[in-house]
């Protein structure tokens, strides 16, 4: 059984009222781009833990993690609290699949990610890996609100490292905001206005999918992309569909 291991907070950025970023120092070991760990704090006497995808690079410090504080969540609402300094668990090894080693090789690698699903992404996108695979990568960050769009510093230095290699593009659900598409993931698929927007077509033969983030987005994603022909991508069975739900 892993570890925990015991780090401390060394910033807390609050983006607004419910979201925010914790940079934490922490001995744990190595971990895979794409995958997450275990966080957790001691409150009233028993330990509450909830697993978050690295939103840091491995080898990067301190390590990265984005949250939205959830309602009725205990651990989300204990942790916007945390200040430099105080403690937290984190369990020592990472978990999980969402990562390249997983992806079949393809032309394109679309990421498509909601709210703080964006995370993995990030900590693929910031690895070398993904760049010596695909020829072009899009990233799509769905969110409410624009105050919800952060981290914005890290697309302008993917943008000025890879150039017209890299496409971004967001969503916002509540609101009409300028170069954003208004409205949801699988719509825009369905219709083709995410196609149109980044200037790329989806393909059968070339293209990678991954899908992170809410569980509605996630499966009526995969509805509409397996009506167009691409399936999910399994190790018996490799496709073109690789999710992970992260709410």
């Amino acid at each position: 059984m892993a570890q925990w291991v015991e780090g401390k907070v060394v910033e807390n950025s609050h983006w607004t009222e419910n979201l925010f970023t914790l940079k934490i120092d922490a001995e744990i070991d190595m971990f895979t781009a794409g995958q997450f760990t275990s966080l957790a704090l001691d409150i009233d006497g028993e330990r509450i833990a909830r697993p978050y995808s690295f939103l840091s690079s491995p080898g990067q410090k301190p390590i990265e993690f984005f949250f939205y504080t959830a309602t009725g969540g205990v651990l989300s609402n204990a942790m916007v609290k945390l200040e430099a300094g105080d403690s937290i668990w984190l369990k020592q090894q990472a978990n999980g699949f969402f990562t390249l080693d997983e992806v079949p090789d393809g032309k394109d690698l679309w990421m498509l990610g909601t709210g703080t699903g964006i995370a993995p992404f990030f900590s693929i996108l910031n690895s070398g890996n993904p760049w010596n695979r695909f020829e072009r990568i899009v990233l799509v960050q769905a969110v409410r609100g624009q105050c919800d769009l952060r981290y914005k510093e890290l697309l302008e230095g993917i943008t000025q490292k890879y150039g017209d290699r890299f496409h971004y593009k967001a969503f916002v659900s509540r609101e009409k905001i300028a170069d954003t598409i208004h409205g949801r993931i699988p719509q825009a698929i369905e219709s083709g206005q995410l196609e149109e927007s980044v200037g790329m077509d989806f393909s059968v033969e070339g293209s990678q999918i991954m899908l992170c983030g809410n569980p509605d987005m996630v499966k009526d994603t995969v509805e509409i992309l397996k009506a167009k022909g691409f399936n999910k991508n399994r190790r018996r069975t490799p496709g073109q569909i690789t999710v992970e739900n992260y709410w």
